[in-house]
């Protein structure tokens, strides 16, 4: 059963809801099926003359055979008649990202460069771990805030990903795990990918439609099945999105902190300065679902001589008093041309000590992938364009201009 979401207070200025607008697609050529929310894929199996009462089968049937078991040709879908599955194939594509290199660190864990329509790239990472996998996904080409310690942030915006290039990350790490069920078998009941982190490249809050479409599709149970607590929105910071955020999207949130003044944070977060640390917060408390058990989580790098004294720490503590929270402290990874260096231990365990003594859990990440640049703040595909407005970005996606 699809979990309801809280809905938001009357008078709550909530954008209006995009999904069942058209892609556009070139005059020729084939739509592709992946990234349509169900309403969408309806609509498009009718507008290909698939007859009204029998859609919403059809759209299920569909649903099933691209998001559980991941199949990518219309001809291999056996309950579907043979005339049909040849009007979908003329109509219509199931089209993932295209692997350009899959690195494999020491640690097990997988970067990928995946490309995109428009010969754009992007990258995506799984971390394998004992009782878990998280697949960390992008939101968008390049990113726009180019935060002082982030790789991401020295490679300017190209576009935001749609719904299809979102989600696609997804079945991409499962083809390559071999995850999905073989014909006649369930699902198996351990998972490679049991987590996604939406902390890729990008900032996906600025993206709002496309992650919200694609994690609802992540989120279908009668597809991809993930738990939407099993899945973390992180933003830097775009305060008036956090509560609807919560509202439309519904999984859990982190928050990339990193300072505990206006004046640093604001040298490593540009967008401090448009939405400062009290607005951030204010935001955190209206964060629906907040709970001691669905709490936030905020990331704070740990950068030596810049935000990692024991005064932050206890700053820290009391800025975020009152928010169900736990602390994750990231040692900097360095990159090429990094203006930054990493905390010493001593200093980082000083901080997580006076951190938990306030109650909070501070458990500090250990690096992954750092081998390949596979960490955290070292990923940046090698595709690299100008900046664009939104509204050329949004043209050059298919997407309707929000903003």
């Amino acid at each position: 059963m699809t979990e309801t979401l809280p809905q938001p207070p009357t008078g709550a200025a909530i954008q209006p809801d995009f999904t069942t607008l058209p892609r556009k697609v070139a005059p020729g050529a084939r739509a592709n099926l992946v990234g349509l929310t169900r309403e969408r894929l309806r609509a498009a199996l009718i507008e290909a003359g698939t007859p009204e009462r029998q859609a919403g089968m059809r759209e299920a049937q569909l649903w099933q055979w691209i998001y559980q078991r991941g199949v990518a040709d219309f001809s291999a879908m056996t309950n579907l008649a043979k005339d049909y599955r040849a009007l979908l194939a003329t109509r219509f594509e199931i089209a993932r990202p295209e692997i350009v290199t899959r690195q494999v660190s020491t640690d097990g864990t997988r970067k990928y460069l995946l490309r995109i329509a428009g010969g754009h790239e992007v990258e995506a990472v799984y971390i394998p771990e004992e009782n878990r996998g998280t697949l960390c996904l992008s939101s968008q080409v390049g990113c726009t805030l180019s935060c002082s310690f982030c790789h991401t942030g020295t490679q300017m915006l190209v576009r935001n990903l749609t719904p299809g290039e979102i989600v696609g990350q997804i079945m991409v790490a499962r083809d390559d795990l071999g995850e999905w069920p073989r014909p006649g078998q369930r699902p198996p009941e351990r998972r490679l990918i049991s987590n996604i982190v939406l902390m890729g490249m990008g900032e996906p809050l600025y993206n709002f439609d496309g992650v919200r479409d694609a994690m609802k599709i992540a989120m279908d149970n009668e597809g991809l099945s993930l738990s939407r607590r099993r899945i973390t929105l992180s933003t830097s910071g775009v305060a008036p999105e956090i509560p609807r955020a919560g509202f439309e999207i519904g999984t859990l949130l982190a928050i990339s902190l990193h300072a505990t003044t206006d004046a640093v944070r604001s040298e490593l977060v540009p967008i401090n300065r448009k939405w400062p640390i009290a607005a951030l917060l204010a935001a955190c408390r209206a964060y629906p679902r907040l709970s001691n058990s669905e709490r936030i989580t905020f990331e704070y790098v740990m950068l030596r001589g810049v935000n990692d004294s024991d005064a932050d720490a206890k700053r820290l503590v009391k800025l975020i008093a009152g928010i169900p929270a736990k602390i994750n402290l990231i040692p900097f990874n360095p990159w090429p041309g990094a203006v930054h260096e990493r905390s010493t231990w001593e200093r980082i365990e000083s901080f997580a000590e006076i951190v938990n003594r306030a109650g909070y859990a501070s458990p500090v990440r250990t690096p992954r992938g750092a081998d390949i640049m596979a960490a955290c703040g070292q990923l940046k595909s090698a595709t690299e364009r100008g900046r664009r407005s939104r509204a050329e970005i949004a043209a050059e996606a298919g997407l309707p201009t929000v903003r």
